[in-house]
């Protein structure tokens, strides 16, 4: 007894025509061309019902893998508007802005680094400065304490 049950009368399978032994493989890669079987429109797939669809008058060939689908202008009007590609635009545009930001804030930040270090410099100057001075006023207040060792004597 089958686990699934279907209410739908037997199907009539038809087996697909031969394929011809002289076609063609060219691989994963390789474009498709309009072979016998796709001149007569049978593309080798099942419908619902089981029987082989055809497409009669298709001219059109499908290619490989990685082919290209030149879609009309139709198509790319009504991808504008999709929700995916929306979204996707979206998160682009997201994406650069903050890229754009990022990169505003990381030359504020080598900006704050370079007046941090010339700020540091003219400090250690300024710091050197009053070293000289400093020691310029301690050799001055030595010559003038020389100066005072005689005063006193009548006192």
């Amino acid at each position: 007894m089958p686990l699934f049950r279907s209410n739908s009368p037997p199907r009539d399978t038809a087996p697909p025509p031969p394929a011809e032994t002289n076609h063609k493989s060219g691989g994963f890669f390789s474009r498709r061309s309009d072979s016998p079987e796709h001149m007569n429109g049978y593309n080798g797939y099942n419908n619902t019902n089981g029987a082989s669809s055809v497409r009669s008058g298709s001219t059109r060939s499908s290619g490989g893998f990685f082919s290209r689908r030149r879609s009309s202008s139709s198509d790319s009007v009504d991808l504008k508007h999709d929700p995916s590609i929306v979204a996707a635009r979206q998160k682009v545009s997201d994406a650069e802005a903050a890229e754009s930001a990022a990169d505003r804030a990381l030359n504020e930040a080598r900006a704050a680094v370079r007046s941090a270090k010339e700020h540091v410099k003219i400090l250690e100057q300024e710091a050197l400065d009053e070293a000289r001075r400093a020691k310029a006023k301690q050799a001055e207040a030595k010559n003038i304490k020389k100066s005072t060792g005689r005063l006193g004597r009548h006192g």
